[in-house]
């Protein structure tokens, strides 16, 4: 079989803070550079965990946002390095403030960007690897084994199915223009 070009995908953002005005600030800053914010979760406490509360303080809370303009799926490891960058620009004293957990959703699943090496993630380039983390069938995202505690609780899943419809909606308009394409406008 020859190999084809992959669908375009669509482009996601967890991001992890304490501080509300800095969720805006980071916000804004996202949208300059990756276009238009579609979906915004509600605000879910990150509780599971106290990885980052060293680091960033407590209370933490999880949002994630999606956007309308998608990505080609080999982009992710670019812009996990520029959301690193961005993580870097708003730390203090050598701490995050944020963590920006980039990722993208297609039909069938959730991938996060990751920097850290784990059996399940697949090296995609720039030390960044593919972190399968959710996969959707019959209406439902369920977690892998090794999906992280948060995800395993299912506490996302309205959001994910959320960005889900909006996905679909937009693939069926998506296929529809390239199908016209490939017939020549007819």
């Amino acid at each position: 079989m020859k190999p084809q070009e992959p669908e375009p995908v669509k482009f996601f953002c967890g991001i992890l803070f304490g501080d509300p005005v800095l969720l805006e600030q980071v916000k804004e800053r996202l949208e300059e550079k990756y276009g238009p914010i579609d979906t915004e979760s509600e605000r879910f406490d990150f509780d599971g965990t106290h990885y980052y509360r060293e680091e960033m303080g407590a209370p933490l809370y999880r949002v994630f946002v999606s956007f309308k303009n998608w990505i080609h799926p080999k982009d992710i490891s670019r812009i996990k390095l520029e959301t690193n960058a961005l993580e870097n620009e708003f730390s203090g004293h050598g701490k995050r403030k944020i963590n920006l957990d980039p990722g993208y959703m297609d039909v069938g699943k959730v991938v996060l960007a990751s920097a850290k090496y784990n059996i399940q993630k697949i090296y995609l380039d720039h030390g960044i690897y593919a972190d399968l983390t959710l996969h959707y069938e019959k209406g439902h995202f369920s977690p892998y084994p090794w999906s992280f505690p948060d995800f395993k609780s299912n506490r996302y899943e309205r959001t994910f199915l959320l960005i889900h419809e909006r996905f679909k909606v937009q693939h069926k308009k998506w296929v529809r223009e390239n199908q016209t394409e490939k017939s020549g406008g007819r």
